[in-house]
């Protein structure tokens, strides 16, 4: 995949996975978002969204980490938290980074030991995230990106406090938010959440599966 100092390990299980031809989403983004830039993206949902958080991800997050989380993930149901962690799992092969997943159906006493014990990448639901922050389930102070997938249909769930409330007691860190559209609601959310960002519009790009994107480019 032909993106700027990419990790030769990352780069390596993108190859094994068929991706050998970053994306209009990919490319234009990954420079911007390796800066450590606020973004707000607005891209069609199969657009490869996903697959651009996790190379980001494990592209920021490659060396050595801490004890604390150093990116936190919101996505918008249980669904979205395992196909993100299944990525994770696909393209984090040659890295030693460990990635946690939390939703309404887990178990509370159980994902705040995992956490506990050490993790890089945490995954959740904006519900769960933010009843884990508010019992002392995870730590924010070492957060290198905050990253929130799926923000239509999260906002039109009214978690918008839920979301401030954890960003707002981050003192530092890059954040993303990731949308179909620029919504009056998404509009808000940047204009609170996000420090003079970068602001990418892919509209016009084609919807497509994402699994169909990769058999696409296994073929090429």
């Amino acid at each position: 995949m032909k993106l700027k100092k990419l990790n030769e390990g990352l780069k390596e299980s993108l190859i094994n996975n068929g991706l050998t031809e970053a994306n209009i989403l990919q490319q234009e983004t990954f420079s911007t978002i390796k800066s450590g830039a606020d973004c707000l993206i607005l891209s069609p949902a199969g657009s490869g969204r996903t697959t651009t958080i996790v190379i980001n991800v494990i592209q920021q997050l490659v060396k050595e980490g801490e004890q604390s989380p150093r990116a936190l993930i919101v996505v918008q149901d249980k669904d979205k938290v395992l196909e993100m962690l299944a990525m994770f799992e696909k393209y984090g092969k040659h890295t030693d980074l460990t990635v946690f997943g939390v939703h309404e159906k887990g178990d509370m006493e159980y994902d705040k030991n995992f956490i506990s014990g050490g993790i890089d990448v945490l995954v959740g639901t904006p519900s769960k995230l933010s009843e884990m922050f508010t019992t002392a389930g995870y730590n924010v102070n070492r957060l290198k990106m905050f990253i929130v997938d799926d923000a239509d249909p999260i906002l039109k769930l009214r978690h918008e406090t839920r979301i401030m409330r954890i960003s707002n007691s981050i003192v530092k860190t890059q954040r993303i938010i990731f949308a179909s559209e620029l919504t009056d609601r998404i509009e808000s959310l940047a204009d609170k959440m996000l420090d003079e960002p970068f602001e990418f519009d892919f509209d016009g790009v084609e919807e497509e599966d994402e699994d169909e994107e990769e058999e696409s480019q296994e073929k090429e």
